[in-house]
């Protein structure tokens, strides 16, 4: 597969941003200055000021005496690199591999990813209405190297796609300017007449290099194609990273779930293949209004199990803000961990379990380590009042008579007898707004509830409970409930578990 390159100029960068942040501006002839040796010289100008003859390089006195009402506003060091940089993680969503073009452009490597939008054609229009409806003049090209799409973007006047291998008919007619040379070389061509890359480029490389140095040969080399041309990635790619444009704008919960699996299927049949497993992942979406928004996401250990990764993602889905509509989703595993093998027998169905007897070999050991009174496992219980939801096993041969409710969230610690709290609270079915534990003020910022648990009444007479999920400003999680409804003359609230 051939390398295939996009280069994007855009025209007027720094005055079509102000142009955006300023609308008042749109009507009007107005450029940008820096003082250069004692002088303030034109940067840029934005359309209406250049089809008036101004460019950049003219003094500021020039300019104002040539449009008398032209508004010249201090130019910003760094402003255009800056937009630039902006400007490329936008275009991420077409192409992972971006590198700025200084002072007004972007290089983006396409190799193989046309087809995702129908074709070359298709996707160069796609990139330029896309930056030209957000207000930018931008011309772009695609060619086989850098070099020529550049030449193309700026100079080419017939057609912005140059075919596998017609790098050098597309450059002959253009200007030697196209090459991207000095300007000392450029005084240089125009002297001996050469106005055009034909006029020279038949010419015996030793003659050029003698008259016009090797910088010259080495930026036609480029051109051509005989020169590879390294580029400054804005983002260097990861070696375990995977993309997932989309056809229409991912706004759902639901639509972001398949595709955080269709990622990590493909992520993780790859590490599964090499003997590797992640540690930490990145999850990154692509809005349509140009915004990146991401999560990640830790293991204990190296692991390329889609399930259990995808279940730790599933916790963070609602505080991924599609907004608008994501358009592409990556995902990159930035650490990662050879797996040793025998790490594999605890995933295997046949590997472990409770009929195995190195579970019990371990357990004994544990056992005359901690003592036997610290290892505890449990069964499920058909009962409703939470702590005689279950019981605790006798031996590794006991079996569970039901089975575990898993509809609603319960705590990871759940206290064996509930705790008295003292509670702020709103009336009449409000979580608190902060409750005192053990003499801690914990003031409530997150709350989900209530939940109502009946007592019952067939065993033993008594208030329901109305339990509420609640995190307070640390971060920490807890289960509390009401016990039977408010009354203003008495309300009793109770702590019962803990969320990891």
């Amino acid at each position: 597969m051939n390398n295939r390159f996009v280069s994007l100029w855009f025209r007027h960068l720094t005055t079509d941003r102000l142009t955006l942040r300023r609308p008042e501006l749109q009507q009007l002839p107005f450029v940008f200055a820096a003082p250069v040796r004692g002088r303030k010289v034109v940067t840029a100008a934005n359309p209406i000021a250049e089809a008036q003859g101004i460019t950049a390089g003219t003094t500021a006195a020039d300019a104002m005496a040539i449009v008398p009402d032209l508004q010249v506003i201090d130019d910003i060091p760094g402003q255009g690199a800056k937009l630039l940089k902006a400007l490329g993680e936008w275009c991420i969503r077409y192409s992972p591999l971006i590198a700025i073009d200084l002072p007004d452009g972007l290089i983006l490597d396409v190799s193989g990813c046309a087809h995702l939008w129908g074709g070359e054609r298709d996707y160069l229009k796609e990139i330029v209405t896309r930056l030209r409806s957000k207000g930018y003049d931008v011309r772009g090209a695609i060619a086989d190297t850098v070099g020529t799409a550049w030449a193309v973007a700026r100079f080419g006047r017939v057609k912005p796609i140059i075919g596998p291998g017609e790098q050098a008919n597309a450059l002959l007619s253009l200007s030697p300017a196209a090459l991207r040379l000095e300007p000392v070389t450029l005084e240089r061509l125009q002297k001996l007449g050469f106005y055009s890359i034909r006029s020279f480029i038949g010419i015996r490389r030793s003659m050029l290099r003698r008259r016009f140095g090797q910088d010259f040969l080495l930026r036609l080399d480029q051109a051509l194609g005989n020169e590879n041309e390294p580029l400054q990635l804005l983002h260097p790619v990861e070696p375990y990273q995977e993309r997932l444009p989309c056809l229409e704008p991912i706004r759902t919960a639901t639509g972001i779930e398949i595709a955080i699996k269709m990622l990590l299927e493909k992520l993780c049949r790859r590490l599964q293949s090499e003997g590797k497993g992640l540690r930490t992942a990145i999850l990154r979406g692509y809005r349509v209004d140009g915004q990146m928004i991401q999560t990640d996401i830790g293991t204990n250990c190296a692991s390329y199990h889609t399930d259990h990764l995808f279940k730790l993602f599933e916790l963070k889905i609602a505080l991924f803000e599609p907004d608008l509509g994501i358009e592409l989703f990556t995902l990159e595993a930035s650490k990662i961990e050879d797996i040793p093998p025998e790490q594999e027998a605890l995933w295997s169905p046949e590997g472990c379990g409770l009929a195995d007897a190195r579970l019990a070999q371990l357990l004994d050991k544990l056992a005359n380590k901690i003592g036997a009174g610290n290892i505890h496992r449990y069964l499920p219980q058909e009962r409703y009042w939470p702590e005689q939801s279950l019981k605790p096993a006798l031996s590794l041969k006991d079996k569970p008579s039901a089975t575990w409710r898993t509809a609603r969230p319960r705590p990871s610690l759940l206290l064996s007898k509930p705790e008295r709290i003292e509670v702020t609270s709103l009336i009449p079915d409000y979580p608190p707004m902060l409750f005192i534990y053990k003499g801690e003020v914990h003031h409530i910022k997150k709350a989900d509830g209530p939940e109502r648990i009946e007592r019952e009444w067939w065993l033993d007479e008594g208030p329901h409970r109305d339990y509420y999920q609640v995190e307070d400003q640390e971060g920490r999680r807890y289960w509390l409930f009401r016990s039977g409804h408010y009354s203003e003359e008495q309300s009793q609230w109770y702590i019962h578990g803990f969320f990891a």
